[in-house]
């Protein structure tokens, strides 16, 4: 059985990486990693592929908004190209999977909403084909707040995207939506190719929720993984055989972002999670 390749998603460091992206990668390679998730490289391909091909380090995923006019962060936002033009930056890094990381509240919460947000990456995944590159999703905690017949919306989409679409499940941000995490591990099987590996004590609940106050990436209590309330362990141990990417990642790093991506790094390699 093949260990996932570990990696880590760049909004990570985010202000460090529109610093200085040669320096930050360089650090990331001397921590020992080999592969990083994109962020934000729409922009700038041709800047993130001399920098990764400088720091010998490759980005097999990359994320950015498919499925929105915007991308949200709890920090701002971020406009968006077409899709044609997400694909075309992506071939040109070496991306093979473009994943679209946030869809707004609203559209989860009815029925239309979760069959609309179904079809238009269907469709991404279409118009990705011809590129040579395939399509994903990455959830939050919004994902988990309606249900419908018994199923989550986030099920819900799983069940009504072309199994082409693949899922890369935020470990910390299914628990905040209440779910059993190793479970909705085990039931998205070979359809979960990727997770973010990502750890703390999770809002007592869930901050997405239509009566939720508004947060930042700053309030949220991280710690490195393998040493807060995610079951990190068990999630990895119920993907064994599907993950292919255990995507390490801070919304908000307890301290120096580059010493705390190295400790989560030790919990996969210690734990054998990863290769």
């Amino acid at each position: 059985m093949t260990l996932p390749l570990a990696s880590v998603q760049l909004y990570s460091m985010a202000s460090a990486f529109a610093a200085d992206a040669g320096g930050s990668l360089e650090k990331l390679a001397a921590i020992g990693l080999k592969n990083v998730e994109a962020f934000d490289f729409v922009r700038q391909p041709g800047r993130i592929r001399a920098a990764l091909s400088a720091a010998g380090l490759a980005a097999p995923t990359g994320h950015a908004p498919l499925l929105s006019d915007e991308l949200w962060t709890p920090d701002g936002s971020i406009p968006t190209p077409a899709p044609e033009v997400v694909f075309e930056a992506a071939a040109e890094i070496g991306i093979g999977t473009v994943i679209d990381p946030f869809v707004p509240v609203e559209r989860w919460l009815t029925e239309d909403g979760v069959a609309d947000i179904a079809e238009r990456l269907n469709r991404a995944a279409e118009v990705a084909a011809g590129f040579g590159l395939t399509v994903g999703y990455h959830n939050h905690a919004q994902e988990f707040i309606a249900s419908f017949a018994g199923e989550t919306a986030f099920e819900r989409f799983v069940a009504l995207t072309d199994p082409r679409v693949e899922i890369e499940l935020d470990l910390y941000w299914a628990l905040a939506g209440d779910q059993n995490v190793p479970e909705l591990v085990t039931k998205l099987g070979s359809r979960l190719v990727a997770v973010h590996i990502k750890d703390g004590i999770v809002p007592a609940s869930n901050p997405f929720a239509p009566d939720a106050p508004a947060f930042a990436s700053t309030s949220l209590d991280q710690w490195h993984a393998g040493q807060g309330e995610v079951p990190l362990a068990e999630a990895l141990a119920a993907g064994a055989g599907a993950i292919r990417y255990a995507v390490i990642e801070y919304d908000n790093p307890p301290g120096d972002v580059f010493e705390d991506v190295e400790a989560s790094l030790a919990f996969l390699r210690d734990g054998g999670f990863v290769r």
